[in-house]
């Protein structure tokens, strides 16, 4: 219910993933009598779409303690609790990230052997795509828990990406052995003595180089890495608009170079990228962004189907006992 465009994304999104998949169902969480109106308007009678009532919201803005002790009947909880008690096999949410966060770890808790979940987006990179985290579920990180970001993010890039024995590196200011901090540099050698494929560390300048498919840094770094990339995108694509509408002959070298454009546009569409993991819980949550449209938040969708599919909270607990062992 929460988000910044509110429910009628998500019944959107939820039409379009009832076309897309014959056998899958989805339940709406919010108040019923909104949720109903727009589900008649949008989807019709759909035996596998149920709502769900909740009758409390958690804002935007709202502090996670708060929500977490107070909004016990909230979209989030509740939706979350069906996760929980096996009434559903993924919760997909584009509201509060802080509420989402602690909610979800509260009430699903972390497997055995992590620390704190994290969460993992996948992002477009030379010749395929690459997955980084943690992008702010936890601001510090310490070697231990850089390590077990390293594991997970490995099991997701190889369900999502179909990547055999993913490239794992650590994101550090040179690639040097002797750069970084003590803590990325006993990480490095963890995963050095691991059985994880750890290519070393990389530079920012590198991110989409194709060099890794998996990127490993703390929450405070990673998140503001993702926001200085969007920022980037969105640049590129200011500069490109204003150059092909400059005046009439840039126009007309616009129209004919109209299906390279079009084809970066289709690779460069944040959409297809949306939805970030909250990997480490007994369960799977994913995070959609708050301003999400429609295709962004079935994308979103998407992927907790793949994840659901490929039973993921039992890969990483797989891997997890592997490694002590």
């Amino acid at each position: 219910m929460s988000g910044d465009l509110g429910a009628e994304v998500v019944v959107r999104a939820a039409a379009a993933t009832l076309k897309k998949y014959t056998s899958i169902q989805l339940r709406l969480v919010g108040d019923q009598s909104e949720l109903e109106d727009l589900v008649t308007r949008i989807v019709g009678d759909n035996p596998r779409l149920q709502i769900v009532h909740a009758s409390e919201v958690v804002k935007m803005s709202e502090p996670p303690a708060e929500a977490l002790r107070r909004k016990k009947d909230s979209s989030m909880r509740v939706a979350i609790n069906l996760v929980k008690n096996g009434a559903a096999d993924a919760c997909v949410s584009s509201g509060n990230t802080g509420a989402l966060m602690a909610t979800a770890k509260f009430v699903l808790k972390t497997l055995p052997g992590i620390d704190r979940p994290a969460f993992i987006t996948e992002l477009p990179a030379k010749g395929g795509s690459l997955h980084m985290l943690d992008l702010g579920a936890n601001t510090q990180a310490s070697a231990e828990q850089l390590f077990q970001y390293a594991m997970m993010g490995s099991i997701v890039a190889s369900d999502i990406a179909r990547i055999d024995r993913p490239r794992v590196a650590l994101l550090n200011i040179g690639a040097e052995d002797i750069k970084g901090n003590d803590t990325v540099r006993e990480a490095a050698a963890m995963l050095d003595a691991s059985s994880l494929n750890y290519v070393g560390f990389i530079e920012g300048n590198d991110l989409f180089s194709g060099k890794a498919d998996v990127v490993v840094t703390d929450g405070f770094t990673g998140n503001v890495a993702l926001k200085t990339i969007e920022g980037a995108v969105g640049l590129v694509t200011y500069f490109l608009q204003r150059a092909f509408t400059r005046n009439v002959f840039a126009r007309l070298q616009a129209m004919l170079a109209s299906r390279v454009l079009k084809s970066l546009a289709v690779e460069m569409d944040s959409r297809r990228y949306n939805g970030a993991t909250l990997v480490g819980l007994n369960g799977i949550v994913i995070k959609s962004h708050g301003s999400a449209d429609a295709v962004a938040f079935q994308h979103a969708i998407d992927t907790a189907i793949v994840e659901v599919r490929n039973q993921l909270p039992q890969q990483i607990g797989t891997l997890l006992q592997e490694e002590a062992a």
